[in-house]
């Protein structure tokens, strides 16, 4: 079973919300008062905000799901008693509000990969771990869907590097679009539409190196009559 968990970084149109996790008793709450005016023992039975304990139960789930996550390096150094518990957290999360149709607002926004099992991704992350010539920075998954019903764009961003060539870790992009289907509440057809590699920056190092190399030539011409005429006048100063 292939899994991917990705955190919002930039929602679009949907807040944060972080609550004060404290312990709810899913049983009414008792409050008793005692009427001395008949002499009879009244009880009142408050029933709980249901949303509000849901909302609260998701996060706390959510929570566990973070920390399940942590020191996998997003996936790569999961053990495979990890791999469960994260599969158990992760099913746990999906079963809140189970059924619903796909939220399109919430989906739309640019999600940053925390955890994955795919082998596509596992294999990159393998690459950089082993070679010293290659590295893979942060991988996003970005959904262009706000104000549509069944679907939408999808692109999977990958920042990589080659180290000494190119900035470190963010030295270039590789962007897979693709547009996508919504299946079922679970499920999206993908039709893929092009792959690209963008935002080349090179480091300094390599700037330093080729600089010279494509610079105009009439400036290096220039650059070299302006040291020969400092050469001349040089020779010209008479001494006193």
């Amino acid at each position: 079973m292939e899994i991917a968990f990705a955190a919002s970084v930039y929602p679009t149109n949907v807040k944060r919300v972080i609550y004060e996790i404290r312990p709810h008793s899913s049983k009414l709450v008792t409050n008793k008062r005692r009427s001395f005016h008949n002499k009879f023992l009244c009880s009142v039975a408050v029933a709980p905000d249901r949303n509000r304990v849901s909302e609260v139960e998701l996060e706390n789930k959510k929570h566990n799901l973070l920390l399940a996550v942590q020191d996998t390096q997003r996936g790569l150094a999961a053990t495979a008693d990890q791999r469960s518990i994260i599969e158990e957290a992760l099913v746990s999360v999906e079963g809140y509000n189970m059924g619903a149709p796909l939220d399109m607002a919430v989906l739309d926004g640019t999600w940053r990969l925390q955890y994955t099992s795919a082998p596509d991704v596992v294999v990159l992350l393998e690459a950089a771990a082993r070679l010293p010539f290659f590295q893979v920075g942060q991988i996003f998954q970005k959904f262009e869907c706000r104000d549509q019903l069944r679907g939408g764009v999808i692109r999977n961003v990958v920042r990589w590097s080659i180290p000494n060539l190119l900035e470190e870790q963010e030295g270039a992009t590789l962007v897979v679009s693709a547009k996508f289907d919504v299946v079922s509440v679970r499920n999206i057809y993908l039709q893929f539409e092009e792959i690209k590699v963008q935002d080349i920056n090179i480091s300094e190092q390599l700037q330093a190196l080729i600089a010279p190399a494509l610079l105009p030539r009439s400036f290096l011409s220039l650059q070299e009559k302006i040291e020969d005429y400092n050469e001349v006048n040089l020779d010209q100063v008479t001494p006193l």
